[in-house]
């Protein structure tokens, strides 16, 4: 259904004329706090985003690939879990490991983007293997995905990419909404957002999120608590506080979807492995993790040229994990052996970033001066009782806790095992980081972008058990920078191109005796952004060529060497806009050659789980002028053909595999809603990859929900 456009303040000459040429009613917008006191205007909306250069700037001017997707996006798809966000978006590999309830995952770019989840800005720590961060997407205005490395402001990340979750603020128009939703695989959830300001004051505002969910998938089950309080401070007319917090509690029996290929890719004597098969162990496997965060934005207006920011978080998880898997290999003629997981621990972190922008004009440019420094501090301490670990000795431990059929494993005669004393690590973890950035935009038609940063990072693991203790760790310090530049056609035709890099530190030393150095990543991009002004919508195209060095591969030296490189090369399409006053349209499609060393035989290998081709389309259509109040929607996502891991000894590929989806919503009045949305319509079986392992994807999935609106 098509929007009202918004009400907005006044932007910045660079804003405004990005506005004229931008799409109306498709995305959100981010107000400028500094300027509220100024006359507001009616305009079309437009992407407005901090996340790629971390001051305010439209998307159409900013010469990097970025997605947006919007709150009323997620709930018109139904989008219940994260890693759902992006599955009409280009360059994105969502659930490569199938339908996971215990972690969110995504390729970028061909790139694991498991150290890559952001919120407001600031890292959500994922470590220790299994101590992740778990993201409620009901708790989201929006999320951003800045394509390719980022470390020229945000220091430690993956070459991919990042993704940047933005919380939902306070209002200053009173709002609320109550949902309720019901499905299949038991799915029951109850959701409320209220927001408004304080009593009768217009300088303090509030909101509060709350979540109830439950769902049942192949043995497993999962609850979910979520409560997100937030307020606004307007302290003067120069200066608000945003405070934000977040409690969440996840508890109940983690999935399994560990696979092997026989029986499941390939073909077996004995049939095919039933999707629904758990080879953990129901009764005895558990999830109880509990997360805490609360921090706050500060805006400053100092001057009509200077502003200062700042941003900061502590958070706090808990984690009890236990879970039984199985091994990749099949012990003839039908059964499998397994291992466990056994994790017991907690992290305290502490994130903090400080931003000095100078906004400076001349008759014919308009210069972005952003200055910064960040800390970021990771304290974790946990107990390892895994049946494949390295113990404190260095030497490494592996023992099987029994085997099942593959066909038809019987839970009843497990035992609870017994894998030795536990390994107690404690991990510390420090980044500082010093950076600049300038954007330059000349005549109203082009816009200059170069920047740099400084980064010292240390981290140590050490760990002990009753065989020794050992220590695992890093201090490195990295430079990364970043140079773009971008065409603003008067047609609406933008050409950009842009270079930037990233940094991964890695723990160990090589054959030599020397440290690890980082991963280091580049990336070379040349685009495109269209946005006419004829048209309510915008299309980009990207072409990228990512590449990381010092990747560890295994050679004939007794320890890994620091000789290896994976390489990402592609092009990607996307488009959002109106077809027609009530027709809608988000496309997609992906070009990706993902390639790395997997040892010093199999060089330039495909990287798993990562398809060449990617396509996906998704159409809304208001039917308001035929039967008022229904709107119904449909989209299809095609994956194409995987490799398995070049080392797995897995003979045959993953097959394409093409999904629909489909929704319909009927406004009943001016309060009611209700809505039902179906994802896998033709409930099709596939595997979404392998890699030593294969993982089923998702099967369909019923949910009907009714919201009350205020």
């Amino acid at each position: 259904m098509r929007r009202s456009p918004f009400s907005v303040t006044p932007l910045s000459a660079a804003i405004r004329r990005a506005l004229a040429v931008s799409l109306g009613g498709t995305l959100c917008v981010v107000p400028f706090a500094v300027l509220a006191q100024e006359e507001a205007v009616n305009m079309g909306t437009t992407v407005v985003t901090a996340t790629a250069l971390k001051v305010d700037t439209p998307d159409v001017e900013t010469p990097r690939a970025i997605s947006t997707v919007s709150a009323e996006e997620l709930e018109d798809r139904g989008v219940n879990k994260y890693d759902e966000t992006f599955q009409y978006r280009s360059g994105v590999v969502s659930q490569p490991y199938g339908n996971d309830n215990n972690a969110d995952w995504f390729f970028l770019r061909g790139f694991s983007a498991e150290g890559a989840t952001y919120q407001d800005g600031l890292r959500l720590f994922r470590t220790g293997g299994y101590f992740w961060w778990m993201s409620e997407p009901f708790g989201f205005e929006r999320v951003d995905l800045l394509k390719g490395p980022a470390s020229i402001l945000y220091g430690e990340a993956p070459p991919g990419g990042m993704i940047n979750g933005i919380s939902k603020r306070p209002t200053r128009e009173p709002q609320g909404t109550l949902q309720v939703e019901a499905g299949n695989h038991d799915h029951r959830q109850v959701g409320v957002d209220v927001s408004g300001p304080v009593g009768q004051r217009d300088d303090v505002r509030y909101r509060l999120v709350g979540l109830y969910r439950e769902g049942e998938l192949n043995g497993s089950e999962k609850e979910r608590y979520y409560f997100a309080p937030s307020l606004a401070v307007d302290v003067s007319d120069d200066t608000t506080v945003t405070f934000l917090a977040s409690v969440q509690k996840d508890q109940g029996v983690p999935t399994n979807g560990f696979f092997p290929a026989l029986g499941t890719l390939g073909d077996s004597p004995f049939g095919k492995i039933d999707p629904a098969t758990n080879f953990g162990q129901p009764d005895y496997d558990r999830l109880d993790q509990r997360q805490v965060a609360i921090g706050y934005e500060l805006e400053h207006q100092i001057n009509d040229t200077w502003e200062f920011q700042q941003n900061a978080r502590y958070t706090h998880l808990d984690l009890e994990l236990r879970n039984v898997y199985p091994n990749s290999y099949i012990t003839p003629p039908r059964s499998i052996s397994r291992g466990i997981i056994d994790r017991d621990g907690q992290y305290d972190a502490f994130n903090i970033d400080n931003r000095l922008i100078a906004r400076t004009y001349t008759e014919n440019t308009e210069n972005t001066l952003l200055v910064g420094a960040g800390y970021q501090e990771l304290n974790l301490n946990y107990t390892n009782r895994d049946s494949f670990r390295t113990l404190g000795d260095g030497s490494s431990f592996f023992t099987n806790i029994d085997t099942v059929d593959l066909y038809n494993p019987d839970y009843s005669a497990f035992t609870a095992p017994d894998t030795g004393d536990p390994t107690e690590h404690n991990v510390d973890r420090r980044q500082v980081g010093l950076y600049v950035q300038n954007q330059l935009r000349i005549a109203d038609q082009w816009v200059l972008l170069a920047g740099a940063r400084y980064d010292n990072v240390d981290s140590s693991d050490d760990f002990s058990d009753t065989t020794g203790s050992s220590s695992e760790g890093y201090d490195d310090e990295h430079l990364s920078v970043t140079a773009g530049a971008m065409y603003l056609g008067d047609n609406g035709v933008s050409p950009y191109v842009s270079y930037s890099e990233s940094f991964t530190p890695v723990a160990g030393i090589g054959p030599d005796g020397a440290s690890y150095e980082p991963l280091e990543g580049r990336q070379f991009e040349a685009g495109v952004k269209i946005a006419p002004l004829d048209v309510d919508g915008y299309l980009t195209i990207a072409a990228f060529d990512v590449e990381e060095n010092n990747t560890l591969i295994s050679t004939s030296a007794p320890v890994q060497e620091q000789v290896g490189k994976r390489r990402s090369q592609g092009v990607e399409i996307e488009g959002v806009g109106y077809l027609t006053d009530e027709l809608k349209l988000i496309a997609a499609y992906t070009y990706t050659d993902a390639r790395y060393d997997a040892n010093d035989v199999l060089r330039d290998e495909r990287v798993p789980l990562v398809p060449r081709h990617m396509a996906s389309a998704w159409l809304d259509y208001d039917m308001s002028r035929t039967l008022a109040g229904l709107s119904v929607g449909a989209g299809v996502r095609y994956m194409g053909e995987t490799v398995p891991s070049a080392n797995s000894a897995i003979e045959q590929n993953v097959p394409s595999t093409t999904l629909y989806d489909a929704m319909a919503s009927y406004r009943i009045n001016d309060s009611w809603t209700a809505q039902v949305n179906v994802n896998n319509l033709t409930d099709e079986e596939y595997v979404s990859g392998c890699d030593f392992y294969c993982y089923y994807g998702a099967s369909r999935s019923v949910v009907g929900s009714l919201k009350y609106s205020w």
